[in-house]
Parts: C-alpha cells; structure tokens; sequence
C-alpha cells in the first residue's frame, strides 16, 4: 500500500512539473492557455489500459515481476476512480462547458444565418440555370432575407451589448468570431507579402498588431 502511494505522488508529481511550468513558458512563444484549462490537464492524467497492457507483457521470468504489476494496477484504479469521478465535477466548477442562454441564443440566429444565407445562393443559381421561375424567386428569396434580416439585427443588438460591457461572461461565442477575422487578415496579408504585392517593411508592423489583438482575445 505505501508502494502504490507513492507511484500515485510520483506520477502526480511528474503531472504537475510537466503542465504547470511548460504552459506558463508557452505564452511567449504563442497563445497562452488558461489556468483552468492547465488545470483540466493535470487532472485528465488517466492512466488505463496501455499501462496495464505494458505492466503484464514484462517476462514472467523478471524479478519483482508482480510487484511491478500490483505498482501499476493500484495506480490505474486510483487514476480511473479518483481522478475519472472528479473530471467532471472540475470542469463544471469552473464552467468550462457552460454555455450561456445568451450564447445559446446567438448560436441558433448564427446557424438560421448560414442556412438562410445557403439557400438564397442556392436561389440564385437555380434562377440563372433557368430551373426557377423569376416570380417564384423573388418570392422565396424575399422569405429568406427576413430571416437573413431578422437574425443580423439580433446579432447586431447582441454584438453592441457585448461591447458596452453587459456581457462579461458571454464574450467567447464572439470573441470567436473575432479571431477568425483576424487570422483571415492574417492569412491574406501574408499571403499578399509571398507573392510581393505588398512591402514587408509595412507587413510586419500590421502582423505584430494582428498578433496582439489575438493574444488580447479571450479562449474559447
């Protein structure tokens, strides 16, 4: 029993000294990841089947052989139990699944958004392979842009009261958006410096300022 104890510490140990120090020198190579997240990781450290399946490949000629295996099997049933019960109640403690009613809200307008917005392309092309009447266009393609309508002024309304600040805790569904514009300038402007359209002495600058705004961006 003392044996396994200290495996657990061990391998805890171990878990800590290769999340905790390695993710806070990460922030000035790239993005840093939060500490809640760095906290799911050293929790989500479950050992299973691969340490069980190693433990009973060793010879049974080795010496200590089942003491190795007694090692491994306490500490996989502690990782398993302990840690694989926990892991949820972690994640709900600092709500990182929650998904706010705000948030729910803008996810169903984004998704009506995109399917309005398929279907009138759709509309559109059926109407210039001469598949679709013009009358029987204009009517559907009327429907659809009152939805199209109807779902960017709530997204509107949503945006502008995020950015008054009455929405703390809603801001990663846009900050989401955000950082998909930004990598797209990002792509573009790089993209445009390769085929020398651009002069890299301005590029750099705009680039830096890019990477800035992303690191102000909070994670999703």
């Amino acid at each position: 029993m003392p044996s396994i104890l200290f495996v657990i510490l061990a391998y805890q140990l171990g878990r800590i000294l290769s999340v905790y120090p390695l993710l806070a020198g990460l922030r000035w190579l790239d993005r840093p990841i939060p500490l809640r997240w760095q906290h799911v990781l050293f929790l989500g450290n479950i050992k299973g089947s691969l340490s069980m399946a190693l433990a009973l490949s060793i010879p049974l000629t080795m010496p200590g052989r089942d003491n190795i295996i007694a090692l491994v099997f306490g500490a996989v049933l502690f990782s398993l139990v302990g840690q694989g019960l926990s892991l949820p109640w972690l994640v709900k403690r600092l709500k990182i699944s929650r998904v706010s009613d705000v948030m729910q809200e803008v996810g169903q307008l984004q998704i009506q958004l995109i399917g309005s917005k398929a279907a009138q392309d759709e509309l559109d092309s059926l109407l210039k392979s001469g598949v679709l009447p013009k009358a029987v266009y204009e009517e559907l393609w009327a429907s659809y842009q009152a939805r199209v309508a109807q779902s960017e002024r709530v997204l509107r309304d949503r945006y502008n009261q995020h950015r008054a600040g009455h929405l703390e805790g809603d801001r990663s569904g846009l900050d989401a958006i955000r950082r998909r514009l930004l990598l797209a300038e990002k792509v573009a402007v790089s993209d445009a410096l390769r085929k020398r359209i651009v002069p890299e002495d301005q590029v750099q600058p705009y680039i830096k300022d890019l990477n800035e705004k992303l690191l102000t961006l909070e994670d999703d």
